[in-house]
């Protein structure tokens, strides 16, 4: 990779989160040194089946590494820390962030054991530190997440703000607005490019406080008869502050269910946002010591993910709380793109069990986005006023809509480009253009697996989820090659074998006059099992695709004798 880093240029080359949602990495270059801001992972959909994560390819970081400067981070979420415990040991460097920001990552680390390896550096807002080349001030913003910031990034040639994820609310639970001033008064320094949140740039009007959801908890928690449930994420610690302050208003206990959930809960306790009375947290196994019609669960699982706390409660699969008539269970979240039918799966779940359910398609107001909705996004850009602008956190149709809101506000139009993953960017204070293009691409984490599962395997698992596997066993003599015995075929997810034995012996007969044919036309001397190998494996994908219009894995097991 050549580097086009100079002197007098500005790279900024994004790695994840552009053209899609989550998996954020940016990297600025400038004199030849490199900064990473945020590194985040996104999760699995139905092309990637028994992925568990998915993280950004980072070889172009690999083969620069001693050029890194280190990582800031803008907030905690997976999809801007996820990626970090697997990425960070091939890369290394200072990883700077805020301080509930580095609690959550700190748990991270240490369930990888790295966390006496790195060095984590607190940073508060307007408060500057240097890295390399690079000149940082955080600027405080507001998301569903406390302790988020922004980034004002200097360099000789100017200054670039990297919003991160970020609202506009006046009145947030922590009283930790966006620090507008600091927006406004870089703006008036003059802002060489702004990269800004475009995750919900399809929204009009401006950003809904969160306080606006206290009341809907306050008209909604004394519906319950019986136990109440709400669901919603462990990093929104502000609406998990409303939850408890309403709770205790109700005169209801506190349960925590979820691991994340009580880790999270306990960290922002420790650092001072969250404020809970005495007495007010039961543990969960003391649940059954309590009346139900006093206690409220926090739980995560507000997306359906499979084998989630939530899921299990509503399955009746959970060791200690069961759903029953009377319960009244809130998601206080979003139905999040492509999980839908999972979400549906688990409130039907929890009808089935007698519980009232109240989500956001019901009672819109129980949940408040974090991300900057049209008029925030206009907000932004009058205050920055900046010379170069770059959408980022988003699908295409996300980045190209905000670049266009910013030709409104006045960015001329050969200022905006709207980039890929892997696009190396160069700005020289009077253009802005993408120059070539690094490796980028995606990474897939399963179990303990980091890369070794790639697009062939994926197919493999497409097709037997999707047409089954069929292993045939030959038995051929060592010395001849002759195949000794007809093929055993056993079949999963293929056809119902009691019913399908008439079909499962033409299989066999094509196996059979594949190994009689085959080896005239092609030469296996050299290796005669593989040859039978081959051959078998041949003949069976042809005969299902043929009779069966399926396309199951073909698991060829030769014994020599």
């Amino acid at each position: 990779m050549t580097n086009n880093t100079k002197q007098d240029t500005l790279n900024i080359i994004p790695l994840g989160g552009l053209g899609e949602i989550g998996m954020n990495l940016m990297v600025y270059g400038y004199a030849g040194k490199y900064l990473i801001v945020d590194c985040g992972l996104t999760f699995p959909n139905d092309d990637t089946p028994g992925i568990d994560i998915i993280i950004p390819d980072t070889t172009f970081l690999a083969e620069n590494r001693d050029d890194i400067v280190g990582f800031v981070l803008t907030h905690g979420h997976e999809d801007h820390i996820g990626a970090l415990p697997h990425i960070w040991p091939d890369l290394e460097g200072p990883i700077y962030g805020t301080n509930m920001t580095l609690a959550l990552l700190k748990g991270k680390f240490k369930e990888h054991d790295l966390l006496g390896r790195a060095t984590m550096i607190p940073m508060k807002s307007r408060e500057k530190f240097q890295l390399g080349p690079f000149n940082i001030c955080p600027i405080q913003v507001t998301h569903s997440i406390v302790d988020a910031s922004a980034l004002a990034i200097t360099t000789p040639l100017g200054t670039v703000i990297h919003t991160g994820d970020f609202k506009i609310d006046h009145t947030p639970i922590d009283n930790r607005p966006t620090d507008l001033h600091t927006f406004a008064q870089y703006g008036e320094k003059g802002v060489l490019a702004l990269l800004s949140d475009s995750t919900n740039i399809t929204r009009p009007g401006a950003t809904t406080s969160e306080r606006e959801i206290t009341p809907v908890f306050e008209k909604l928690f004394p519906r319950a008869d019986g136990l109440l449930i709400v669901a919603t994420f462990s990093s929104n610690i502000q609406r998990i502050q409303q939850i408890i302050s309403v709770a205790v208003a109700v005169g209801r206990k506190v349960v925590l269910n979820g691991r994340s959930m009580i880790n999270n809960v306990r960290a922002a306790k420790d650092l001072g946002y969250l404020q809970i009375p005495p007495d007010t947290i039961v543990d969960i196994k003391k649940f059954s010591s309590y009346p139900r019609n006093k206690l409220v669960l926090i739980s995560t699982g507000s997306q359906g993910e499979p084998n989630s706390s939530l899921v299990r409660i509503a399955a009746a699969e959970h060791k200690e709380v069961v759903v029953q008539s009377g319960d009244v269970v809130i998601f206080s979240s979003k139905f999040i793109p492509g999980n839908e039918r999972t979400i549906w799966a688990l409130i039907n779940m929890l009808f089935r069990s007698g519980a009232e359910v109240i989500h956001e398609k019901n009672v819109p107001e129980i949940h408040v986005s974090g991300h900057a909705p049209q008029e925030d996004l206009k907000l932004m850009l009058a205050l920055t006023r900046p010379q170069f602008f770059v959408p980022i956190h988003g699908e295409p149709r996300h980045l190209h809509r905000h670049k266009r809101l910013a030709i409104k506000m006045g960015v001329a139009k050969e200022n905006t480009l709207v980039a890929e993953n892997g696009d190396r960017i160069v700005l020289d204070g009077q253009t802005i253009e993408v120059v070539d293009q690094v490796h980028s691409g995606r990474v897939f984490v399963d179990g303990k697996g980091v890369g070794d599962v790639g697009d062939i395997v994926l197919r493999d698992r497409r097709y037997l989820s999707e047409d089954g596997m069929v292993v045939v066993v030959l038995v051929v003599e060592k010395s001849s090659g002759e195949v000794m015995q007809a093929p055993e075929l056993l079949t999963r997810g293929v056809v119902y074998e009691d019913e399908s034995q008439e079909l499962l012996d033409e299989a066999k007969e094509a196996v059979e006059v594949a190994l009689q044919v085959g080896p005239k036309a092609m030469d296996f001397r050299e290796d005669e099992a593989a040859g039978v190998r081959e051959l078998s494996q041949r003949a069976l994908r042809r005969f299902f695709k043929k009779r069966l219009g399926r396309r199951p894995v073909v698991i060829p097991l030769v014994m020599e004798m």
